[in-house]
Parts: C-alpha cells; structure tokens; sequence
C-alpha cells in the first residue's frame, strides 16, 4: 500500500509542480548549449589553475566545438589568521577568495554579465608543515569549487533568462 500512495503522491506533485509553471533552471532552451561553449580564461597561479579546472567541469566545456563566449576570470586571494593559542599561535586559518567575472560574446566582443562571488573558507593549522600546506591546499580546492558552481549558476540562471526575451 505504501508504495501506491508513495507513486500517487510523486505523479500528483508532478502535475502540481507543472500547472504551476514550475520550470527546472536546466531546462530551459539553450542554457545547457551556452554553458558548454564557453571558454575559460583563468589567471595564472594555483588559485585561478584551480578555478579554471573547475568552472571547465561545471560547465561541462565542449572541447570539440569552436567557443561562443569567454568567460574571464580575476581571483583575489586573502589569508587571515583566526584564534590564537596561548603561545601567540593561530588555531585556525580563514581564506577569503573573490572571483570576479566577466562573460565576452566572441562573435560582438562585448561583456554580456558579470558579476562577482565572494568565497570563504577556514581550516584549522597543524603543528606539522606538511599537514599545513596540506590543510590550505584543501581550502584552495573547496574555495575554488564553491566558486565554480555560484558562477554555474549565475550563468545558467542568466541563460535562462535571455532564452525567455
């Protein structure tokens, strides 16, 4: 019986979700298309080769095909010492990463969005300095996945939204 009311219940959220105009982000026409002809240009260094690795994944890149658009990237990136032991120590590490962007239409050259996400991550020191590059390299790796599905996101929703006009 649970499993009828289980399927009931699924098909009847389904028709309300529909009659509502409920639309998945994805699915709007040409969001996911736009998404993979973008071309990333990250800058140089550990940060943006990290941003870079990840905005490529999330946004799924057609390799194959020629680019529509180029997605420019900018990384700010900040270290602050968080809590301290009582030997003047700190405790804790907290990075602050800025990734600012802009998207270029090759075809016209011009900025079509930007916008910019503002990341933070903590993580905790370590006695040893290998388990300190260690734990920061991580924060590195978190930040710059976070970083790349906000920016996903404000793509996709600005696809979205131009696919509507």
């Amino acid at each position: 019986m649970s499993r009828i009311a289980s399927a009931a219940t699924a098909l009847l959220s389904g028709v309300l979700l529909a009659g509502c105009g409920f639309t998945p982000l994805y699915a709007s026409r040409g969001v996911s298309p736009a998404l993979s002809a973008i071309q990333v240009n990250a800058p140089k260094g550990r940060a943006g080769f990290l941003i870079g690795e990840q905005l490529g994944d999330a946004l799924a890149t057609d390799r194959s095909a020629p680019p529509r658009y180029r997605l420019d990237v900018v990384v700010r990136e900040q270290r602050f010492s968080r809590g301290l032991s009582a030997a003047n120590v700190a405790l804790r590490y907290e990075t602050h990463v800025t990734v600012s962007y802009q998207l270029i239409e090759l075809g016209l050259g011009k900025v079509i969005t930007s916008g910019s996400e503002p990341i933070e991550v903590t993580y905790a020191a370590a006695d040893q300095p290998y388990e300190g590059i260690a734990a920061q390299q991580d924060a590195q790796v978190r930040a710059a996945a976070d970083a790349a599905q906000r920016i996903r996101v404000d793509l996709a929703t600005f696809f979205a939204g131009q696919s509507l006009k």
